[in-house]
């Protein structure tokens, strides 16, 4: 799969969606579509269609921001030391798009991570649209 040109992402992607996954940015918190969601279904990268979280490890950190437990798609973490803080950047594997971060502060049944991720950066793709959209069910299974 080839990247998309910066040219091309800024046509396509709203002016908040390229400043998140291209330049980093964070949208404010309880902004974003996707923080009081919970459909069922899955959530992808905005860029590239990959798959990214499932709507059954989302839950509601109260952290203005949708939270997971963990991926269920690949993504690549970075260690990232802007703001004076240290901190876990999360990127979708493929588009090496910025997505949030990851702290050690979910829940401990679960593993205790909480992916802390900007509606900005994804695509809600419902289950019933899936199959229809290239995405096999066997997504909301792993």
């Amino acid at each position: 799969m080839e990247k998309e040109s910066k040219e091309a992402l800024k046509k396509r992607l709203s002016q908040e969606s390229f400043a998140v996954t291209q330049e980093n940015a964070t949208e404010a918190p309880f902004s974003g579509k996707y923080d009081d969601f919970y459909e069922e279904g899955i959530y992808v990268d905005i860029v590239s269609g990959e798959v990214l979280f499932s709507s059954k490890d989302k839950y509601n950190a109260h952290c203005g921001w949708p939270s997971f437990t963990r991926p269920v798609g690949e993504i690549t973490e970075k260690n990232d030391f802007s703001y004076g803080m240290k901190r876990t950047e999360v990127r979708s594997k493929n588009a090496d798009s910025h997505l949030g971060h990851v702290f050690p502060d979910g829940p401990t049944e679960t593993g205790g991570l909480r992916y802390c991720i900007n509606s900005a950066a994804l695509k809600f793709i419902p289950k019933d649209e899936m199959e229809k959209a290239g995405y096999s069910l066997e997504w909301l299974e792993k």
